[in-house]
């Protein structure tokens, strides 16, 4: 695991190569101050020589200057270090999750892989940090430590001997009993993010119908989950520093005991003492640290299992390879399309062996009752889920043989969630086309019906939307979306009950506009309201996952019970929007 975080440096590794070995210069600094310390004691203080007393103290401030210095740049190095790891797996995350299919961010869920981006990634780098400095200095100091502690007096080196292997004992203990816990309060994290982002998304729904008492009670269980997830993992790892203060406190008695003994027996000067008693007490807070080390890279550990999980990944859409791409036309064809969310498991099909042909640049009008699968139906043509049975063809050639940028480039998507992102309406339809013309914009505009309201803003198509385009109305933003799918002039039109939050006359002006300025793009599109379709080439009407009737208006009012009770419940409730 290690040594594939590693691979993600690139471009830091000269910080990360550099930091450890400027701790290691550091740490060697700092221990040969108490050597001489040790010599003023002995032969400064005790021979009563200054001139030993000048030059050891002069040499000290120098070697604290070095360390001070040295220090500095070892934590500078390590924090590029650790920030470079952190922004490439980052980007290395990011454009993974781009690359995903709908079911893939269906089975992580946004706000975990929100978390994953943030919280887990942020956990890494701080272990980061650690590793390339406290870990490296702690291991650096108890080697250097011991090594000088057995030259001076291997006797009272013995101590350690005693004390180390219970320390080592019950950081192993508590990392075997800490890791489970750190992965529950991940997961925890992950729940108190999806019930924030549920309620920040939804808060005008929740404001409507007065549900604030609700949110703020999921909110509460959430935060307590999370509260009572972190409580359990740390309050475990803070159980190490009564062992760690109690194994510190008795090899400090110890040293003292035995140490002052060899004084008096004359076995050892009184300047080594001092000097052996602060090596075995730095042994033994650098055993201290790295144990603190090793318990927060068992945090980590669990967030850079999340973070893998993700880059290991394969979406379940892959790209269909090199072959030769056929004209664009706007041909699609079902064979027998069985299709289910749940791909593993027991799911029901939602769509079950439709075969349809669209010839190109029909007018097609998709219908059915909620949950018949038409949503699902048209998302199979750009791929964004893949059929569990049969064949979906775009132009004679199966969508799983397509590049991807080479399939979505020839359709373009209104979604039934119609998304506007922070910019200008400019920049928002040159999303449809980015080398767009100023000319193409406004006709395209003109074709939506949006024309009038942009050019109705002092700023016009240069108008600033906010997030999510919370500044214009719902109407707008759907003719806005539709402008933008035809910036595009794809071979395929797909409208996704797009035109549901605008009034009959201008629905019917778009319909008209798709007849007069996209002739050749096959145009399908999803409606409730009988009164948007009626006027298709072809209506398809689905029931329970199936094609229950195909035929004009005329012909399905005729033929088809359920398209006629459709048409019935909707003349006798007005128009039919809901």
């Amino acid at each position: 695991m290690l040594k594939r975080l590693a691979s993600y440096l690139r471009g830091y590794e000269w910080y990360a190569v550099a930091s450890p070995l400027l701790v290691v210069v550091e740490t060697l600094c700092e221990l040969v101050l108490p050597l001489l310390m040790a010599r003023i004691i002995n032969q400064g203080i005790e021979g009563n020589n200054m001139t030993v007393i000048w030059q050891s103290g002069a040499l000290m401030a120098l070697v604290a200057v070095v360390a001070t210095v040295v220090g500095g740049f070892a934590a500078r190095c390590a924090t590029y270090a650790a920030q470079g790891l952190g922004a490439n797996l980052r980007q290395a995350e990011f454009e993974k999750i781009a690359s995903f299919s709908f079911a893939d961010i269906d089975r992580f869920s946004s706000s975990s892989l929100i978390t994953r981006l943030t919280n887990d990634l942020t956990n890494v780098q701080n272990v980061a940090i650690m590793c390339l400095r406290i870990l490296i200095r702690g291991v650096t100091m108890t080697i250097a430590s011991v090594i000088l502690t057995l030259t001076l007096s291997p006797k009272l080196a013995l101590v350690v001997c005693v004390v180390l292997p219970f320390m080592v004992a019950a950081l192993g203990l508590l990392m075997k009993v800490c890791f489970p816990l750190f992965e529950k309060m991940q997961k925890a994290l992950d729940h108190l993010n999806e019930t924030v982002q549920e309620n920040l998304v939804a808060v005008r729904v929740v404001k409507s119908y007065v549900r604030e008492d609700r949110e703020r009670a999921k909110f509460i269980d959430a935060n307590d989950g999370f509260t009572t997830a972190g409580l359990n993992a740390v309050l475990r790892m803070v159980a190490i520093q009564p062992v760690m203060m109690i194994c510190f406190s008795v090899a400090t008695v110890l040293v003292l005991y035995n140490g002052g003994n060899m004084v008096l027996g004359g076995e050892l000067e009184i300047g080594y003492l001092q000097t052996v008693t602060g090596y075995i007490m730095q042994i033994l807070m650098s055993a201290m640290m790295i144990g603190m080390a090793v318990l927060q890279y068992t945090r980590a550990q669990a967030s850079i299992r999340r973070v893998f999980e993700v880059l290991d990944t394969q979406s379940a859409i892959q790209d269909g390879g090199e072959a030769a791409l056929p004209a664009p036309r706007g041909r699609v064809e079902f064979r027998d399309v069985s299709f289910r969310y749940q791909t593993e498991g027991a799911g029901e099909d939602v769509l079950k062996n439709v075969s349809l042909t669209v010839a190109p640049g029909e007018f097609v009008a998709i219908v059915g009752g909620t949950g018949t699968g038409k949503s699902s139906l048209v998302n199979l043509i750009p791929r964004f889920y893949d059929v569990h049975r049969g064949n979906v063809l775009v132009d004679g050639l199966d969508v799983r043989d397509y590049p991807l940028d080479g399939l979505r480039g020839r359709i373009g998507m209104v979604l039934q969630n119609n998304v506007l992102f922070s910019g200008t309406i400019r920049e928002n339809l040159l999303w449809g086309n980015g080398n767009a013309t100023e000319e193409e914009l406004i006709q395209a505009a003109k074709d939506a019906q949006a024309y009038d309201f942009i050019m109705s803003f002092p700023d016009g198509f240069d108008t600033y939307l906010e997030q999510g385009g919370v500044n214009v109305s719902g109407g707008q933003k759907q003719r806005l979306c539709i402008a933008r799918a035809m910036v595009r002039k794809p071979a395929v039109l797909i409208l996704d009950d797009s035109t549901s939050a605008v009034d009959s006359a201008t629905e019917g002006r778009i319909r008209e506009s798709f007849r007069e300025n996209l002739k050749g793009t096959t145009v399908i599109i999803i409606a409730q309201r009988i009164s948007s379709v009626q006027y298709a080439d072809k209506i398809v009407v689905l029931d329970e996952g199936t094609v229950a009737d195909v035929g004009s208006h005329d012909e399905l009012m005729k033929a088809s019970r359920i398209y006629r009770e459709i048409y019935d419940s909707q003349q006798e409730g007005g128009d039919g929007n809901g």
